[in-house]
């Protein structure tokens, strides 16, 4: 493959064709292929479909394209600092898909190594995710009530675990709401947790940041603490931070 050309316009030589899709690199102005935007401008190449970041400025960067009525489509994740961007999109002679930076940029890196498909969370249970999916809007509002709901039950029912360590002391610190479908997790992560440590004096199990908590968590919480309690006879477990409204007298339990 020869890599060294004389110019923008010999390297591209072959390459445009109208309503053909192009992933442009940069930031702004910054990072962007201005001698190759300028070859695509002089070549006409009309109908395109461009992935970039944003679409530069008003003359400036895809800007240029963009003056040119050379773009069909702009896939980005910011659009600000452009009204001739504006204009088009508001006067329907521009179609835009917004996309989050992270996941547009995801989505370059999977295209370029064929995959042709990636899971993100960002966005879930959103209207726009739901109407995107859904090819007539009655079956989006049934579609968007469900998606709401799971990501609700998501949010609510997931659980995270972090730790840390200062000197001998190991803060485990649960996030999220803890009932019987979520506490297994827990306990593993905090059994994990004290068996990747040593030399350890105090296990401290930080709770204040579960929002809601039944009886059948407590109840395992004392149960780790007790076996942990027995299997470690050196060390310390202490619970605290507990809310003693956490749920209908559950926290209440776990201190007694």
């Amino acid at each position: 493959m020869k890599k060294l050309y004389p110019d923008a316009a010999a390297a591209l030589d072959g390459l445009l064709f109208d309503g053909m899709t192009i992933c442009a690199g940069g930031f702004g102005l910054c990072g962007i292929p201005e001698r190759l935007i300028d070859a695509i401008q002089a070549a006409g190449t009309t109908g395109l479909t461009i992935a970039s970041n944003n679409a530069g400025i008003d003359g400036e960067g895809l800007g240029k394209l963009l003056r040119t009525r050379q773009v069909k489509k702009m896939i980005s994740s910011y659009v600000g600092e452009n009204k001739e961007f504006e204009r088009q999109y508001l006067s329907g002679e521009l179609e835009v898909e917004f996309c989050p930076q992270g996941t547009l940029a995801e989505r370059c890196r999977a295209g370029g190594a064929g995959i042709p498909g990636f899971y993100t969370k960002t966005g879930v249970g959103t209207l726009v995710a739901t109407l995107a999916s859904a090819p007539r809007v009655e079956r989006g509002v049934m579609v968007g009530v469900g998606l709401a709901l799971l990501a609700h039950l998501y949010r609510e029912l997931s659980v995270t675990t972090p730790s840390g360590r200062e000197g001998n002391t190991l803060t485990v610190a649960p996030e999220g709401v803890l009932w019987f479908a979520t506490i297994p997790s827990v306990e593993r992560l905090i059994r994990a947790a004290i068996a990747d440590e040593h030399d350890l004096d105090t296990v401290v199990l930080d709770l204040a940041g579960v929002g809601r908590m039944d009886f059948s968590a407590a109840a395992a919480l004392r149960r780790i603490v007790e076996e942990i309690g027995d299997y470690e006879n050196d060390v310390t477990v202490e619970i605290v931070n507990v809310r003693q409204g956490a749920a209908r007298g559950a926290a209440a339990h776990l201190v007694d």
